[in-house]
């Protein structure tokens, strides 16, 4: 009998902490992995995926594993018609197709011990239901140029970080850490049980963001520009606060506004 393999290739990965810049160019062209057997193996390569399309009501050999692999790895699957496959590529996809990410999504656990074994104090932000990828790009560029260390996206409901959010980004995606969890609740969970508190704004807060003490392990929920961060993730915050506006103007962008408030942390880290 064929030994069973394991797709999983959590355990194996090792964490060396920030990577390198490597310049890229620009494209808007999709690369992707046509197949099930080799999507099965850029699972044990370790190649970074950031979707896969399966046919709808597809059945056959490979399927259960590379579910599997999925679930275990983060990564979204998105049940597709067998016209979208077939206009996507014109090679036998076995009703399978997976979108190769420029991103290596980290562990959340793996990143919280990295930066604490550095010695810095954790400076997170968390997006939910954010979905333009030029405001990521630009969230992006300001969790690095004011000395965050991570991003937290969920697995669904958030732009991707394509091509484009790496442009906008001017390349700063390439030098923070990007957590995909499947659970932002779950996250909060493990942020919590790291001793790294929420915060989250709120236009009816009684605190402004400059009157917070943002010194301590701190994470910040940003959510999508109309609904705002979701209620229950909301409930779980430790703290709320509002931006400050000289009018009566509905909001900032959120990207402006998840750079003034990244800035305001910087301000108190560095001049404390």
């Amino acid at each position: 009998m064929e030994e069973r393999r394991n797709y999983n290739n959590r355990p194996d990965r090792k964490f060396n902490g920030p990577r390198k810049y490597t310049p890229r160019v620009a494209t808007t062209e999709r690369k992707f992995i046509i197949g099930r057997q080799p999507i099965l193996e850029s699972f044990l390569s370790g190649t970074n995926i950031e979707k896969i399309l399966i046919q709808k009501n597809a059945q056959g050999e490979g399927l259960s594993e590379i579910k599997k692999a999925a679930l275990d790895n983060n990564i979204p699957i998105q049940l597709v018609p067998i016209e979208k496959l077939n206009g996507m590529t014109k090679a036998n996809h076995q009703g399978v197709l997976a979108f190769i990410s420029i991103v290596k999504y980290m562990d959340l656990q793996e990143v919280i011990d990295f930066v604490v074994a550095k010695g810095e104090t954790p400076f997170f932000m968390m997006l939910d239901g954010v979905t333009d990828v030029r405001n990521i790009g630009a969230i992006t560029r300001s969790i690095h140029c004011c000395g965050a260390q991570a991003l937290i996206i969920p697995d669904k409901g958030v732009g991707a970080l394509n091509e484009e959010a790496f442009k906008s980004s001017a390349g700063a995606l390439e030098h923070i850490q990007v957590v995909r969890v499947s659970s932002l609740l779950k996250a909060v969970d493990t942020l919590h049980l790291n001793g790294i508190q929420v915060f989250t704004s709120e236009m009816r807060a009684d605190k402004n963001v400059h009157e917070l003490d943002l010194t301590i392990p701190a994470c910040i929920i940003m959510g999508d520009e109309g609904r705002g961060v979701q209620p229950f993730l909301a409930k779980a915050a430790d703290y709320f606060f509002k931006i400050p506006m000289a009018t009566n103007f509905d909001s900032f962008n959120v990207s402006v506004a998840a750079g003034i408030i990244l800035y305001e942390g910087m301000k108190q880290r560095m001049f404390k």
